[in-house]
């Protein structure tokens, strides 16, 4: 046809556009996380970003909406880079069980490196819950799609129990996980130090018959 030049430039112009939109908001997603790291804090400011990013205010501005947008992708950028950790763990095993226990056993490490980061991200999550809901869900939507998969081939092997609907089951898991962390990396555990031994049989116990 005699647009397909015209076709391939345009696809051509948009991928190289796409390309360097990506690449200026990830320097500003690596600086926020480089902040976080640092201080275990959220209160930092735009400028404060930008300045690390070693862009422009101007630029900040054409890629997110404002400081919590940013925060946003910081921690769907998180979550996504924990969901495939979770994936290269779990996929080592064949058996549902086994896969889940890796999955809960991964999810225990997290917790022992969240540092001051991953203190920042849980005072986040919290806000991000309550204010944004519909995001905060979209963030974790790969996290809990991993579990339905492993909790679904563990029912239909029979090895789980299914007295409690699939999607039930996977969204107390969740909750029960992500409640322990935030206690954890918030310091309000009451000195309690919590084994990855313990929290595997706390949700073996919770799922099985």
């Amino acid at each position: 046809m005699a647009s397909d030049w015209r076709d391939r430039t345009v696809d051509r112009s948009l991928r190289n556009q796409r390309a360097r939109a990506l690449q200026k908001s990830s320097r500003f997603i690596d600086a926020a996380g480089e902040l976080l790291a640092e201080s275990g804090r959220t209160d930092f400011t735009v400028q404060e970003i930008v300045d690390r990013s070693g862009q422009s205010v101007r630029a900040f501005y054409q890629h997110f909406a404002g400081k919590d947008d940013l925060m946003l992708a910081v921690f769907e950028h998180t979550i996504e880079q924990f969901s495939t950790e979770l994936r290269r763990n779990t996929d080592k095993a064949e058996d549902p069980i086994e896969k889940l226990r890796l999955y809960v056993e991964a999810f225990h490490r997290s917790l022992e490196r969240a540092g001051n980061a991953g203190r920042a991200l849980s005072v986040f999550h919290l806000h991000l819950a309550q204010d944004r809901p519909a995001e905060f869900a979209s963030a974790l939507a790969p996290q809990m799609a991993l579990l339905a998969e492993i909790v679904d081939a563990g029912v239909a092997a029979g090895e789980l129990r299914t007295d409690i609907d699939t999607k039930v089951l996977v969204l107390l898991v969740t909750q029960a996980l992500m409640s322990v962390a935030q206690l954890h990396v918030l310091g309000l555990h009451s000195g309690a130090r919590l084994s990855k031994r313990d929290l595997w049989a706390w949700v073996q116990g919770a799922v099985s018959h």
